[in-house]
Order: structure tokens, then sequence, then C-alpha cells
């Protein structure tokens, strides 16, 4: 009898013809049958949002292979309820390899999580993956970590509800750790300027200093040079302030 071989949906938020994206479908080519709805342009900083306001353009571009003019929660949002049949639902959703890092605060900015986070509450095992270079971006280690991650992930499963948020350093990894998401030292950075016409426009950016040392960080683990698996839910309640906060609960105002 023939095993049904893993489907694979492949997003991203730097778009479909980032390299990132393409050393990804790279990745996991052997491991399955794969698919790929991908944001037509860059998404970077979409974070989890879902357009509402416009509609929506699919352009398939071959037989597994299609755009959307929107976020990544958008193309995989689509993706499994219309683009594919059900027939055809993805064993798992991966994202990426975005082009920089996703570490600690960072992670609710990204794109690349969204698109893991939108299938994981879609009922499908997400996983992000980013490369934490900036500059002289090489894919080579990014598609073994991720082949390798994405194989133990389709074998073993990973908790129902919860993504991997998958962050590469730059070169050789040492090995892998698992991690919990950190906090970044950094202050916002405003760049003012002027355009042709005489109006102001503004460009947001941020100056790092570091990060808090807490043990056992995402940043710490790419800081020394191991691959950092955070898992994450979409569950943003702060459970420990529930019992704090319970003398706030009243029956009248």
């Amino acid at each position: 009898m023939d095993v049904e071989r893993p489907r694979i949906l492949i997003t991203n938020d730097d778009g479909i013809h980032a390299e990132g994206i393409i050393a990804l479908e790279e990745a996991v080519r052997e491991l399955g049958e794969v698919y790929v709805v991908a944001p037509v342009s860059e998404q970077s900083g979409a974070a989890h949002s879902l357009t509402l306001g416009r509609p929506l353009r699919i352009r398939q571009v071959d037989e597994r292979h299609w755009t959307v003019d929107g976020t990544p929660t958008d193309c995989v949002t689509l993706a499994l309820n219309r683009i594919l049949p059900p027939e055809e639902r993805p064993h798992i959703c991966v994202s990426g390899i975005n082009h920089g890092a996703n570490l600690g605060d960072d992670a609710t900015y990204s794109g690349t999580v969204a698109g893991a986070l939108e299938a994981t509450i879609l009922g499908v095992p997400g996983l992000a993956f980013s490369l934490v270079a900036n500059r002289d971006q090489n894919f080579t280690e990014s598609i073994k970590v991720a082949r390798s991650v994405t194989q133990k992930a389709l074998a073993e499963g990973i908790p129902e509800g919860t993504l991997l948020n998958v962050n590469i350093p730059k070169g050789l990894p040492k090995g892998i750790r698992i991690t919990k998401q950190g906090f970044k030292t950094a202050r916002p950075v405003i760049s003012e300027h002027i355009d042709p016409r005489g109006k102001l426009y503004y460009w947001i950016g941020e100056e790092r200093v570091g990060f808090r040392a807490e043990g056992g960080t995402d940043f710490e683990a790419i800081d020394e040079g191991y691959v950092s698996v955070t898992p994450m839910r979409s569950d943003l309640t702060d459970h420990g302030a529930i019992e704090e906060l319970g003398g706030w609960n009243s029956d009248s105002f």
C-alpha cells in the first residue's frame, strides 16, 4: 500500500520571488508535496494583519505556486479555505526563510511568524524560519536546518496549537536550543525628511542596544551560535496576572 506523502504549504513575508522562500522550497521539496502561496510583494512588518478593507486577487503562477496581493495571513487563509481543495489540505505550513531575525519582541511584528501562526489557528502545524543576517545572506546552512526541523516536526509532531519560531544564526550553527522569547533593549529612531513637493515624510527605525540576559532566551541562543526554536501560541493571556488582578472582579461598577 502506498504511504501518503506529507503535503507542505509554504508562505513568507518577503514575497514570492525572495531568495529565502526559494531556499525553503529547496529545503522541504524532498519531504513531501509542496504548495507555495506567498505575497506578490514584500510584506515585512505586516504582523498578523488580515486584509478587510479591499478585495484580494489570487494569481496562479503554475501548478504548485500562487501569489496573493495581500499579507502572509491572507495567503494562508486563502490557501486553506479557497486555493487548495479539502482533500489536499496540508499536513504542515512552513514560513520563511525570512531575510533577517525574528527574535524576542520583534516576533510580534513579523509577517513570517504570522503566516505560521495563522496556519496553527486554522489547525495546521506552523513553523517559521528566519536567518539572523541583515547583509551577505547565505542560506546554505539555513536550508539544512529548515529541512531537519520540518522533517522532525512531520515525524514526531508538535503540541496542538503551538507554532515553532526558528531563528538560525549566520554561519555554521553549533546545534539547536529550545528557548523562550527574549526582550530586546532598543529605542525608536524616527527620521524626518521632505519630499520633492515640500511635504514631510518619516522613516521608522530603531537603535538596538542589546537584550536582557535572562537565561534560555532566543537572543542568547543566537548570540552563542545555536539555532533558537521558540514554541509560541496565539493565546496572549498573561496567566500569572489573573490571580494578581483577582480583586478587580465585581458584580457591579
